[in-house]
């Protein structure tokens, strides 16, 4: 068989393989809940969470909070704080995704007494512009940043002195790099990470075959919006991670990095990555064995205890 034939054949091949994913796909695959389930969800639940939109940088980021009212005498004697005091746990989510990855952290009475809980949908995903990509991690973060000023009280106290308004932010997958951009862009506004099988690593990022071509017509075209905006910030994500390079010494916040030894997604060398890169910040190590990329959802209880640890007045930056 001639050579040129045998390649037609090949790519005619991979575009039908291309072809019946994005037709299959907005068939099988569920990126978000609707505000129905979101609704059902909660329906037992003594605090539910309030939902708000953010005009930042020219475009809107939307966010779930959890902000319990006011403790009765019952629930102050088991520790609950009053809301103003509470501090501030930010949640960002990978790629696809929306704040609902989070969810089930919402409905833990051991987290929301203790913190306010605060989880965003990314620029271009869920409501906050969906189908509308932003592949900078730059301005990802800034519209984070926005967030977390918005959501943390500020009172002065006599001396006119406002305290810190950090939070400490958990990221998972593309929501790592994302917070670790943030860390490096507004110190100010940050505690301590939680990195959750992040892609942070230049060298590591995989450089697919399929995603040009997604990229381009007809394929494009028939992807549902969030797998299409995943691919347009995907692909140029290695060179936004190359421009983070030099700013990871200024990050001095305890990390936590919690990685699965067989994440088949994101390599668990990124966790290795990151401990290298973090030279002036204190670093723990969780690696999961034989857990895979989707930590949030079968091993929620690391994240938790991770939380709860930094949380800890004896992880307080200076």
């Amino acid at each position: 068989m001639p050579l040129i034939r045998r390649k037609r054949i090949r790519w005619g091949y991979i575009a039908a393989v291309l072809l019946g994913m994005t037709l299959l796909l907005p068939q099988c695959v569920s990126i978000r809940m609707s505000d129905k389930a979101i609704t059902a969800y909660f329906k037992n639940s003594p605090v539910k969470p309030s939902f708000h939109t953010l005009q930042t940088g020219g475009r809107s980021i939307h966010y779930a909070e959890i902000e319990p009212s006011s403790p009765g005498p019952s629930t102050a004697s088991a520790g609950r704080s009053e809301p103003d005091s509470l501090p501030v746990v930010v949640f960002v989510h990978g790629s696809p995704g929306s704040w609902d990855a989070f969810i089930a952290f919402f409905n833990d009475s051991t987290l929301y007494r203790r913190a306010r809980l605060v989880a965003v949908d990314r620029l271009g995903f869920g409501k906050s512009g969906l189908g509308q990509a932003e592949p900078s991690l730059q301005k990802q973060a800034a519209a984070i940043a926005a967030v977390i000023s918005q959501v943390t009280p500020n009172p002065r106290g006599p001396s006119g002195r406002a305290p810190s308004r950090r939070a400490v932010l958990v990221g998972h997958s593309l929501g790592g790099p994302v917070i670790v951009r943030l860390a490096m862009d507004y110190p100010d506004r940050v505690k301590s990470l939680i990195l959750v099988a992040p892609s942070v690593s230049p060298d590591l990022e995989k450089q697919e075959w399929f995603r040009p071509m997604l990229a381009a017509f007809p394929f494009r075209q028939l992807l549902p919006a969030e797998l299409d905006v995943s691919n347009r910030e995907i692909r140029p994500l290695r060179g936004e991670l190359q421009q983070m390079m030099p700013l990871w010494s200024s990050i001095t916040v305890p990390v936590t990095v919690i990685q699965g030894d067989a994440d088949n997604l994101v390599p668990p060398g990124n966790a290795d990555f990151a401990k290298r890169m973090l030279t002036h910040a204190p670093v723990t190590m969780q690696m999961l064995p034989g857990m895979n990329h989707f930590i949030p959802w079968r091993r929620p209880d690391t994240i938790h205890d991770a939380i709860l640890t930094a949380l800890s007045p004896a992880v307080s930056p200076r």
